[in-house]
């Protein structure tokens, strides 16, 4: 019988189940309400990213902070189109980003390519880093932008701590 990451630590430090139950919810409620995405933007949907941070949708009140420097923060998010010559520097930030690290792909060109979708030189966002949530239109309101990051939230909720994350 296979023993998981979690049994091998109680049966290690002897922590009693209930307590680290807890510890694991809170940190969970904790990680859930402090995502620092750094934003990647390179089309026309920008104008609506912007609504996102403004007064009227105010994604800072769920606990997201949009932060310029990317060795700081735990999310990517991805929005406008993406030649083969900046699919280099999307996957530059992202190795450059600390673990553990999410991408949130915005709107139909880095989804599935747009209206570009015939295009030589315009490439996927999950060809070259693994994407968490997608989120489509062109360009997507700006509560479908809160809905995907609310999306986000209840992954990184779910997520076991130690060890490898769930599905």
């Amino acid at each position: 019988m296979e023993t998981t990451v979690k049994e091998r630590i109680f049966d290690r430090y002897y922590i009693p189940k209930p307590i680290y139950d807890v510890v694991e919810y809170i940190a969970g409620w904790a990680r859930k309400f402090s995502i620092w995405p750094v934003h990647f933007v390179t089309g026309c949907c920008s104008p609506e990213f912007m609504q996102v941070s403004g007064s009227r949708f105010d994604m800072e009140r769920l606990g997201i902070l949009p932060f310029a420097s990317v060795r700081q923060t735990d999310c990517l998010m991805i929005v406008g189109v993406i030649s083969r010559k900046m699919g280099e520097r999307v996957k530059y930030l992202y190795d450059q980003m600390g673990e553990p690290k999410y991408v949130v792909s915005v709107g139909a060109c880095p989804t599935g390519k747009g209206p570009f979708h015939d295009s030589y030189s315009v490439v996927r966002a999950d060809e070259l880093v693994p994407v968490d949530v997608y989120i489509p239109g062109c360009p997507p309101r700006p509560e479908a932008i809160i809905q995907g990051m609310m999306l986000l939230q209840e992954k990184i909720k779910r997520e076991v701590k130690i060890g490898a994350r769930r599905g």
